[in-house]
């Protein structure tokens, strides 16, 4: 059932996913990947009694295909509440800004924007009885603040604290740290116009110039954690290898064979403390072999817009991937058809880089629609 008493039913399913494509907001790439547009929903996105049929492009992979339907775009609303609650043919969009329609154990009760969010038990929920009846979520930016009210007993549960306040509410009574790991990953990009970073000797000597341990175990200690492959932890196929440390006779070496004996490069950062700190760090240890980091720092906007025109030398950034599938990462950080500056293919990570993967592209291609799980992997 969902919150209001209404029975889920695969028209429902119907009409969520078909509502998703007909909006047309920025998650809809996330079913509209799969060849669903506006014109052709009526045959593509069918109930059929109690079964949703769903007909793709391509024979894609079924872990890819579930795992797509398993992000937030591809939840299930009602139908009749949504539509009671329709405005100017937007099909309940604004309303649902503010309230929810889902048969999740909870239900939205209350929202007050950059306040908080008031959650309250959905009594149709289908599973076991939830513990709380009631939960409030408060918007509180400073970390501080959420470790002095943690310490208080004003909040239950504190998130995303600071590395200082983390340290000092270990050892507080009552108090427990939990470690959880997310798909956000920071990354560097090297552009490969410039005539000394699309060397691979360079590109080889700069992974060795970077503190990893240094960073993690300092200013980034209980934020972020080592991880040197574009698959995150957890998700399917990831790969646990760390092959690179700082060693600056190492990177000194690769230089040499390459031909570089000094050189300046721009760094560009977006006005973020911990990304600043990074790029300080970065600045630092690239320093040790003779390159010369001027690091630019801007707003998100002013950064990744020079990044997607492949302006900059070096990027310095986050990704955070938008469904729980592999091809989240790999159909960005090694897939570019077209590396040529016409196609404008700013979403690839490999175009920003003026970057050609090659046989990565064409093995990524390949495991999108790899039918065995295994073998995908």
């Amino acid at each position: 059932m969902f919150a209001s008493g209404n029975p889920v039913t695969a028209e429902d399913a119907e009409f969520s996913l078909r509502r998703t494509i007909m909006l047309a907001k920025t998650p809809s790439f996330i079913l509209t990947q799969f060849g669903f547009t506006p014109e052709n929903l009526e045959e593509t996105i069918v109930a059929e009694g109690n079964t949703l049929v769903l007909t793709l492009d391509k024979p894609y992979a079924k872990s890819f295909v579930l795992n797509c339907l398993g992000a937030t775009i591809g939840a299930i609303v009602d139908m009749k509440t949504v539509m009671e609650n329709e405005q100017n043919g937007d099909m309940g969009n604004e309303w649902l800004a503010t309230n929810s329609a889902g048969s999740g154990p909870y239900e939205l009760v209350g929202w007050k924007p950059s306040e908080s969010v008031t959650l309250q038990a959905n009594a149709n929920w289908y599973g076991d009885e939830v513990a709380m009846k009631r939960v409030i979520v408060q918007h509180i930016q400073e970390s501080a603040t959420q470790r002095l009210l943690l310490e208080k007993g004003d909040i239950d549960v504190a998130r995303n604290l600071n590395p200082e306040d983390i340290a000092g509410a270990s050892g507080a009574d009552g108090i427990k740290i939990v470690d959880e790991l997310r798909g956000r990953l920071m990354y560097i990009s090297f552009n490969q116009k410039h005539p000394e970073l699309s060397k691979p000797e360079v590109i080889e000597a700069l992974k060795y110039l970077i503190d990893y341990e240094g960073m993690q175990d300092s200013f980034l200690k209980g934020q972020y954690t080592i991880h040197q492959t574009f698959l995150p932890a957890t998700y399917l196929g990831a790969i646990d290898d760390k092959p690179y440390t700082f060693d600056v006779e190492k990177a000194k070496g690769l230089l040499a064979d390459a031909g570089v004996d000094g050189m300046t490069v721009e760094i560009g950062v977006r006005d973020a403390q911990e990304r600043i700190e990074i790029g300080q760090s970065l600045q630092n240890t690239f320093a040790q072999a003779g390159i010369t980091a001027e690091i630019t720092i801007g707003t998100g906007k002013q950064i990744l817009t020079r990044y997607r025109a492949r302006e900059l030398d070096i990027y310095l950034g986050a990704w955070g991937p938008d469904y729980p599938d592999p091809h989240t990462n790999a159909g960005t950080f090694a897939y570019n058809p077209d590396n040529f500056d016409e196609a404008q293919a700013t979403g690839l990570l490999a175009y920003r880089d003026a970057w050609s993967p090659g046989e990565l592209g064409d093995m990524t291609d390949a495991a999108v629609i790899e039918p065995d799980t295994d073998k995908r992997v």
